[in-house]
């Protein structure tokens, strides 16, 4: 399974499947009566969840349902500081989960539960390591919406390392020789530190600093690879607005260079006769476990109906069987890839015009 899949998003996709299944995705809007507008907007929701299950399903099965959807809802958390809400709900299974990112609202009856709202908040929670540099300190961030500060469990500041510094000898030419040595073991120790997080996160690194200290940082760095874009300035006393603002005006370039290499790597696949395009294709490579990576437009949806195998997929058209049909066609492709270790990536309307906004890069 990726590193990114959650142990969340692991216990949804291990769920068992079992009709019906609510999927309830809102937003949390900064508004100063919160609590009273979400659960206004939740009650909606519920309602609209119970008209469909009395529409569908038998009684019996939507008291039980109604009753443990509402004492979730009861027990929701309003003051997480998070920015949306996913509900899981079916007689077997119940989970809420707080997300990083907006949401669209959504309510979803199904068989089975609506997961690309959760995996689109995990892939793109934290999309770059900020290292902010100074001559007296060092601090590191996860960025992306909003900036989280990660420990490098060592000292972050220079002056731990002054103590530990050799004293002035004869081979120094004058104290600014000691300083640039305090400096140098200063950086090390920060570039060991990063060891941890850029295997944990495997992210790319934005490094800001003055000119000097960012260009002792580089000579030493075992991390070249990971670092995309080196940022000159005095940052010490910076904002976390500024440090975003000043970052984001240089991921928005490399986003566009990953972009394209999502692109060459869908190319690459299609010469080695290893690539499925549009929604049909794409369906049967997922269903016959054939998926390494899925690369989708994030608001492409499409309803279908079963064909003659489970293989098939077809579009849904009218009249059509309200049971067996199938909400959203992407939504399951993209847990059948992650259940069979593939990987997903999400990319803007219209960049995959040319394979009808979705593809899967087979396993060769």
């Amino acid at each position: 399974m990726n590193q990114f899949i959650t142990p969340e998003i692991k216990d949804v996709l291990k769920a068992v499947h079992y009709r019906p299944a609510v999927s309830i995705i809102m937003p949390f809007k900064t508004k100063i009566n919160l609590h009273t507008e979400l659960r206004h907007s939740l009650k909606i929701a519920a309602d609209k969840v119970e008209r469909e299950l009395i529409f569908n399903y038998p009684a019996e099965i939507c008291k039980l349902l109604m009753q443990k959807l509402l004492e979730v809802i009861e027990n929701i958390d309003f003051n997480t500081g998070k920015k949306g809400i996913v509900i899981y709900v079916s007689l077997v299974f119940e989970k809420v989960l707080y997300l990083d990112i907006p949401v669209e609202e959504k309510v979803i009856v199904d068989d089975s539960f609506e997961i690309r709202d959760l995996v689109y908040n995990t892939k793109q929670l934290h999309k770059y390591l900020l290292l902010v540099l100074s001559g007296k300190e060092t601090k590191i961030y996860l960025g992306n919406a909003e900036l989280l500060r990660v420990e490098l469990n060592m000292p972050e500041s220079v002056y731990a390392y002054v103590n530990d510094a050799p004293e002035r000898v004869a081979n120094f030419s004058d104290m600014s020789d000691r300083k640039e040595t305090i400096m140098d073991k200063f950086l090390l120790n920060i570039d060991n530190g990063l060891n941890k997080i850029l295997n944990t996160y495997k992210l790319p690194l934005v490094v800001l600093g003055t000119e000097r200290i960012a260009g002792h940082f580089k000579k030493l760095t075992r991390h070249a690879a990971a670092v995309i874009e080196y940022i000159h300035g005095n940052y010490e006393e910076a904002t976390l607005p500024d440090l975003r603002e000043t970052a984001s005006r240089y991921i928005a370039g490399w986003e566009k260079l990953e972009e394209k290499k999502l692109l060459d790597k869908l190319e690459e696949a299609a010469g080695a006769n290893k690539l499925a395009v549009g929604i049909k294709d794409v369906w049967h490579e997922a269903v016959g476990q054939n998926g390494r990576l899925l690369v989708v437009e994030k608001n492409f949806r499409y309803a279908a109906q079963h064909g003659a195998t489970q293989a098939i997929i077809d579009e849904l058209v009218e009249p059509f069987d309200k049971f067996p049909y199938i909400r959203d066609a992407v939504d399951d492709i993209i847990e059948k890839v992650l259940q069979n270790g593939g990987d997903i990536e999400f990319v803007d309307q219209d960049i995959l015009k040319d394979y009808d906004h979705i593809a899967l890069v087979q396993y060769y």
